[in-house]
């Protein structure tokens, strides 16, 4: 039997049916990838947690990537706003934290993406935090009117810069300033002269009078004052609402108004204002909030 092949006539040359239908289906696979690769879909990106469980006062990072030419997108977390800022090509990360006295369970942020909301849950692990009781000169502890309102004063000047909004200067992860043993842990309730009660909101680096303070990381300085609970007191702004805070110190390597590079020697361990020997007292704010700074550093910046 003789096998009849149909073929159709195309401006000087033929093919056979079957082929012509494989054409046919390969330039509308072709057709749709390129239209597929001109608009992206709803649930393209990707919105991630780092880490997704946390301890009361720890620092987290909302990630976001996946969504072509998108623009910044909008957050919050227990009502406060995220700031989102550029970790790559469609990608943009933000800081979180988490108040000391945040209680165990789930939390959720919620996130716009062009138009598009999305929620993301963290959890709040259950903390330990030990309790400890130091003895001070009563002086140090039942102020005088005069050290009272000059305490009130200090801590207005300190919560005003906590709001400052300004750009990204740091560069990659934060460290801490120093190498030494860590003598108190952040989050640690302080009972003083067995009557005043209070939360440690940083951590305590021992360390030796003179000894090298640097920074955590690029900055600013926008603070260096002897106040009356901190002694020797240094900040440095980091921008998007990220500051760290130097205390005790027993002098100043930068001025104010100096920028600084990660790293740099800024000031020397002292034992000035509230102190019983020399030590630094580290701390972090991000949002507003008093942060973990061992769980800040930790961050993949």
């Amino acid at each position: 039997m003789r096998t009849v092949t149909r073929r159709v006539i195309m401006k000087g040359f033929c093919l056979p049916v079957e082929m012509r239908k494989i054409h046919a289906s390969l330039l509308f696979l072709t057709a749709l990838l390129i239209l597929s690769s001109l608009v992206s879909p709803a649930g393209a990106f990707e919105v991630q947690a780092e880490p997704s469980t946390i301890m009361p006062g720890d620092a987290f990072l909302v990630r976001i990537s996946g969504v072509k030419g998108m623009t910044l997108p909008e957050a919050s977390f227990s009502s406060r706003p995220l700031t989102f800022t550029s970790c790559g090509e469609d990608c943009f990360f933000a800081i979180g934290a988490v108040d000391v006295k945040t209680r165990p369970g789930k939390r959720t942020v919620e996130t716009m993406i062009n138009g598009k909301k999305r929620r993301l849950s963290i959890t709040i692990g259950r903390p330990v935090f030990p309790v400890i009781h130091l003895t001070l000169p009563p002086g140090k502890v039942a102020l005088s009117p005069e050290d009272s309102e000059r305490a009130d004063r200090e801590d207005k000047l300190l919560k005003s810069f906590w709001t400052q909004q300004s750009e990204k200067m740091w560069q990659g992860s934060f460290s801490l300033p120093m190498d030494n043993e860590i003598s108190t842990q952040y989050g640690v309730k302080r009972i003083i002269n067995k009557k005043k009660e209070s939360i440690h909101g940083g951590i305590d680096m021992r360390g030796r009078e003179g000894e090298d303070v640097r920074a955590s990381n690029s900055g600013k300085v926008i603070l260096t004052e002897e106040l009356f609970f901190g002694g020797n007191t240094l900040l440095l702004d980091h921008g998007m609402g990220v500051f760290t805070v130097y205390m005790h110190l027993s002098g100043f390597n930068r001025k104010l108004g100096e920028s600084v590079s990660k790293g740099d020697v800024i000031g020397f361990v002292g034992s000035t204002g509230r102190s019983t020997g020399p030590h630094l007292h580290f701390g972090i704010k991000a949002q507003e909030l008093s942060v973990n700074p061992v769980s800040f550093a930790k961050l993949k910046l």
